[in-house]
């Protein structure tokens, strides 16, 4: 098969298998649509209920900042928790058909990937109606920000679901990580509440920086540079890792599924 071929080939692919993700997530469903930002918003009104009312925390229009930040992070924990199982989960597909293994979990994160941004009309939505606005810088800033939010959850998907086939564990292991690294990443509350100190060690988070600028491109419509720079790191950082780990294994996948 000639390169081009293969090429076409792997992009059909890739349809199918996300195509087949969103015909699953949907199926028998009736809320549809609704079941993408449910989730997230329900959290939402959790936490402000929690943290404007009983604890007063004060953050000026807390709705916005609270759905500016948890909207991206289910997309991280979605795919990622997602992932720890997803080669399990096609084991028929492993054993059975020759073709690269990493675009299963290239079409998971992908299909994630999909729900956030269809999801992005209802942050529009609370912009608009707190008299918000939406700012041009959005058109771009969602481009860059969605590219390296993919390679940093497509590189730790890559190193997490491939290590899971040989130690179990790690699924548990990985959704307690993620519970902590929530309540260390400033979604619920500002960074301005740390103490300065301790500041700095919040960009060894790879996922302070993206939320940050998520948050500054919805709110104050621009995104800071350096963040963004210091995203792009961890999205070549994590993709190498986990691209290098996961084909180091990959030949004994079909043993172990």
């Amino acid at each position: 098969m000639c390169k081009s071929h293969q090429l076409k080939y792997y992009i059909d692919l890739i349809q199918v298998l996300t195509l087949k993700e969103i015909k699953i997530r949907y199926k028998n469903s009736f809320l549809g649509y609704f079941w993408s930002v449910l989730h997230p918003l329900t959290f939402a009104l959790i936490f402000y209920f929690a943290f404007k009312f009983v604890l007063k925390i004060p953050i000026e229009n807390y709705t916005l900042f609270l759905i500016t930040g948890l909207f991206p992070w289910q997309w991280i924990t979605n795919s990622i928790c997602g992932g720890t199982g997803y080669l399990l989960g096609n084991a028929s597909l492993i054993k059975k058909v020759t073709f690269p293994k990493y675009l299963i979990l290239l079409s998971l994160v992908l299909h994630d990937g999909f729900h956030f941004l269809i999801s992005l009309p209802v942050i529009f939505g609370f912009l608009i109606f707190y008299h918000y606005p939406i700012y041009l810088s959005c058109i771009y800033g969602i481009l860059l920000l969605t590219g390296s939010q993919f390679f940093i959850i497509y590189g730790i998907t890559l190193l997490v679901s491939s290590v899971n086939l040989f130690f179990r564990d790690l699924e548990r292991l990985v959704s307690l990580g993620l519970t902590i690294i929530f309540y260390a990443t400033p979604i619920i509350y500002d960074l301005s509440f740390v103490p300065q100190i301790y500041q700095k060690y919040f960009l060894f988070n790879p996922f302070y920086s993206l939320i940050e600028n998520w948050r500054n491109l919805f709110l104050k419509g621009f995104i800071d540079w350096k963040l963004y720079f210091l995203s792009l790191f961890y999205a070549g950082l994590f993709f190498l890792i986990g691209f290098l780990v996961f084909k180091k294994l990959s030949w004994r996948f079909a043993e172990v599924v």
